[in-house]
């Protein structure tokens, strides 16, 4: 699958799963980096596209970034993008390890493209 027009694309993301919060289904699953979505992009799902921000260490409601990575979901209808401030970059075993609290769940493969 080919991810070149998403990685680099710069985004809004609107955060509705801030760092530090709870899951609306789940209690047990605190988010440790803020979680949002891109605005009238959707996703696999047909909801708007998921997107994990790393890079920002406190709780925010919207940020900008840029799309560093994709994870693709193998066992899933849908892709989560990673996107973080502009210029930050982050490896693949980074990306897994702060993504793990829900990635966990799925078999994923995670592409960079140098980004």
């Amino acid at each position: 699958m080919m991810y070149g027009d998403i990685l680099g694309k710069r985004v809004t993301i609107v955060v509705d799963r801030p760092m530090g919060s709870v899951h609306p289904s789940h209690a047990d699953m605190v988010y440790p980096v803020n979680y949002g979505y891109v605005q009238d992009i959707l996703g696999g799902d047909g909801e708007e596209q998921d997107v994990y921000l790393l890079g920002v260490d406190q709780p925010v409601e919207r940020s900008d970034g840029v799309v560093i990575a994709v994870i693709r979901r193998l066992n899933d209808v849908e892709d989560k993008w990673v996107a973080a401030p502009e210029g930050m970059s982050f490896t693949d075993e980074e990306i897994m390890h702060q993504t793990h609290f829900q990635e966990r769940y799925f078999q994923i493969q995670i592409y960079c493209a140098g980004y």
